[in-house]
């Protein structure tokens, strides 16, 4: 835990060398595409049959993002990327780590808030694939662990709705992804992956 936040300050504090290579502030007006790097936190919860694992577990996102303005009359853009997200669940002695690679889709609307700044709430899909993860277990025998896989499913999607601010380069966005598939690896179990996330990041 110490480490993600430290990696997050650390970009934190970098922000403002990135900002003095903007030419001016960000216009929405004359912004037809756009390429970004997203890196925050993430908050990850499991819901439904999945009792031991329902508390939130903290996690890193980092991301390549790539924008495009969709219409001439209104500032409306289409944001897609790759993104590496840690998710699960925690709660007391038990922890579920997920590792995911997820794809958004996300329909962006700019308001131009003043002139140095923009506010740009979105929506979309997200599709995302797990690519590691370990459930573990803190009991008198010490820390057992298994592979997240063999009790979840690696495929999920969902909806992800949220909020971002570029202020020149520099970009915070707030975020929540709702899991629309039952990850679970039976039938007879249904359990949804959610997280909320906090990502700073600068836009080229």
């Amino acid at each position: 835990m110490k480490k993600i936040f430290a990696a997050i300050v650390a970009m934190m504090l970098a922000m403002p060398s990135f900002a003095q290579f903007a030419s001016g502030g960000f216009e929405l007006d004359k912004q037809n595409l756009y390429y970004g790097a997203r890196m925050g936190l993430a908050l990850g919860k499991l819901t439904g049959d999945c009792e031991p694992y329902d508390g939130m577990k903290a996690g890193i996102t980092l991301a390549g993002v790539i924008g495009l303005r969709l219409s001439q009359q209104a500032p409306v853009f289409l944001e897609s990327g790759l993104y590496f997200t840690q998710r699960g669940g925690k709660d007391g002695s038990y922890t579920a780590n997920l590792s995911c690679l997820e794809i958004p889709v996300l329909l962006k609307y700019g308001i131009q808030a003043s002139e140095d700044i923009a506010v740009l709430p979105f929506i979309g899909p997200y599709f995302a694939y797990g690519v590691g993860g370990k459930m573990e277990y803190s009991g008198i025998n010490g820390k057992e662990k298994q592979s997240t896989y063999e009790f979840l499913n690696r495929n999920d999607m969902g909806i992800k709705i949220g909020c971002g601010a570029e202020y020149n380069m520099v970009y915070l966005e707030l975020a929540y992804q709702f899991g629309l598939v039952n990850v679970a690896d039976n039938d007879k179990n249904s359990i949804h992956a959610n997280q909320l996330s906090i990502n700073l990041g600068v836009n080229f």
